[in-house]
């Protein structure tokens, strides 16, 4: 039987730990003892991924992140009735520590209830904010599951994410020609009033309901009184739809090779990287059916939603996991007004509890 109690602390102890990305080792020894508490043997790969085990043939993965966006340092969870959120200073790290709570919390009262009977893999990955970074490094030799469940989505547990995006990152590098700004600027050519207009002729915000492009960072120049050497920019685009992601990756060499010729004398340089690929889920694929037919034993019909963002799941997928990305209660992620919705959380672990029964 789920314990409300225990899954509460248990959450609010995980969002406790700092973790932000790239500093996971604490939450990462913390889940491990844990892990070896509740029987699993523990290890993890070279890239820090913790990798839990136990025997038996035809195991279903699990799986989460431990690391969090920020600012995500001394996050203070407060409980509120049905609602957990942070002190409105921080996130509250329910991205994805309520699905690391509702996994342990699933699993402990399953083997106390002594009705566990598929084995499982419990794969909790590191760095996957900054672009699914563990999933793309784990260590697949060491995988034994074909199959798994990923709590990474948003809102209840019924939120099945139907589809996910293709998402492009880019980096462009502006060389202009310095000067003193008050002396001689006619001089110098401004690699900071280049960038500028090099964002005025690429597409902005949300372009159709499968497409966003983004501009997130631009710097450049090292002090007021200089023509600005250096600049650079750093964006992406997303879109369901394979054929757009294309085109626009046609439009921003288009645009980049315009300027260059454009401003002759500047250097522009740029590179581009896949961060991870779209899916769309089988509803036909044994793990979906089985997700499914269980949330309805809990009461709950399936929701597909398409999302704009990706899970570990888009990298296990093609390494040839077959996976389903479910809500894990959090909503308002990546804000300082996130919140976990404990009914949901509930219903998370009620899911992990149940899946670990059936002897698929």
């Amino acid at each position: 039987m789920i314990k409300r109690k225990r899954l509460v602390k248990s959450f609010c102890d995980l969002v406790k730990i700092d973790s932000p990305s790239g500093q996971e080792d604490k939450i990462a020894e913390y889940l491990s003892e844990k892990l070896t508490q509740l029987g699993f043997e523990v290890g993890s790969d070279d890239y820090g991924n913790i990798i839990a085990k136990e025997e038996g043939n035809n195991p279903l993965m699990l799986s989460a992140h431990m690391d969090t966006v920020e600012p995500g340092r001394n996050i203070n969870p407060k409980v509120e009735g049905d609602i957990i959120k942070s002190d409105g200073t921080t996130i509250l790290g329910g991205d994805c520590k309520a699905g690391i709570a509702a996994i342990l919390e699933g699993v402990e009262s399953s083997i106390e209830n002594n009705q566990k009977n598929r084995p499982l893999e419990i794969i909790i990955t590191r760095d996957e904010e900054p672009g699914l970074l563990g999933a793309k490094n784990l260590d697949y030799s060491k995988i034994n599951s074909e199959e798994a469940v990923v709590f990474d989505g948003n809102g209840p547990v019924n939120t099945i994410t139907g589809i996910s995006p293709t998402y492009m990152k880019f980096d462009i590098e502006i060389t202009g020609i310095g000067a003193h700004a008050g002396v001689e600027p006619e001089k110098g050519l401004s690699a900071i009033k280049i960038a500028t207009e090099l964002i005025s002729e690429l597409p902005q915000g949300r372009l159709d309901e499968e497409t966003t492009f983004n501009i997130g960072l631009i710097s450049g120049g090292t002090v007021r009184n200089a023509v600005p050497v250096n600049s650079q920019i750093s964006g992406e685009f997303r879109s369901q739809n394979t054929e757009t992601v294309e085109l626009l990756n046609l439009q921003l060499k288009s645009t980049i090779s315009k300027f260059q010729e454009r401003y002759e004398k500047c250097s522009i340089e740029y590179d581009t990287e896949t961060m991870f690929k779209m899916y769309r889920i089988d509803e036909k694929a044994k793990i979906v059916k089985s997700v499914f037919d269980t949330l309805k034993t809990l009461g709950l019909e399936p929701d597909i939603k398409p999302s704009g963002g990706g899970t570990d799941a888009n990298v296990m997928l093609s390494h040839g996991i077959d996976c389903i990305v479910v809500g894990m209660a959090t909503n308002e992620m990546h804000t300082v007004d996130e919140y976990v919705v404990i009914p949901d959380l509930i219903n998370a672990a009620k899911l992990t509890e149940n899946l670990s029964q059936k002897n698929d």
